[in-house]
């Protein structure tokens, strides 16, 4: 099986968690003989590459992070261009984001079975998951701690050509913490999380409290 997957995150590469994401899916994905080809949404230059890929492949993956309920207004410019292929060919999606409950990425999750249906494609399922805010302030072992458990679910889309699967459904976690959790993460991000932004912040070059609200 060949694979086209798109990164449809908006940052650069450098900058993508979606990018980090995709590193350790695709050494899955590949361990048995399925090969791939990946661009980028946030190079323009590649727009014309990808559409050419996107007709000539019948079978996409398109990753992208969840931006405000729903997907990125870059790729969604992208898509705009393409018209439906009512030939068979079959999209998934990777949709990741920073909030951790399953719940929170279900809007978008419903959107993209509708997109897929104007794209004139078969649906392929959607991989959810969440948490993944930190990734791209992270490095070596501890990045790998939270990508490195895609390299799994690499594996199943090459097994099954999809993300619907139970092992792929599991994978998102919990659809809503338990009240214990999250009056825990509450006082973590009140406390721990609170000074982690903080130095982030001072890294960054940022001079004023994380706090400051010159406006109000």
């Amino acid at each position: 099986m060949h694979v086209l997957i798109i990164n449809g995150s908006p940052r650069v590469k450098q900058y993508s968690n979606t990018d980090k994401i995709l590193e350790k899916f695709t050494e899955g994905l590949t361990e048995n003989g399925t090969t791939y080809e990946q661009y980028e949404i946030s190079d323009k230059k590649q727009w014309d590459d990808i559409r050419n890929a996107y007709y000539a492949n019948s079978n996409i993956l398109i990753a992208l992070p969840l931006y405000v309920e729903c997907i990125p207004g870059l790729l969604m410019e992208f898509l705009e261009t393409l018209t439906p292929k009512n030939d068979g060919t079959k999209i998934s999606y990777l949709l990741q984001s920073g909030f951790a409950e399953g719940v929170q990425l279900r809007c978008g999750e419903e959107y993209l079975k509708k997109l897929t249906a104007y794209l004139g494609c078969e649906y392929g399922g959607t991989l959810v998951k969440g948490d993944n805010f930190s990734i791209r302030f992270f490095e070596g072992d501890m990045r790998d701690r939270v990508t490195g458990q895609y390299t799994e679910m690499g594996r199943e889309y090459a097994l099954n050509g999809g993300f619907d699967t139970d092992k792929c459904k599991a994978f998102t976690g919990y659809e809503v913490f338990p009240l214990h959790m999250r009056i825990m993460l509450g006082t973590i991000f009140a406390t721990l999380g609170r000074k982690m932004f903080t130095k982030i912040a001072r890294n960054w070059g940022c001079t004023k409290p994380i706090g400051y609200r010159p406006y109000k």
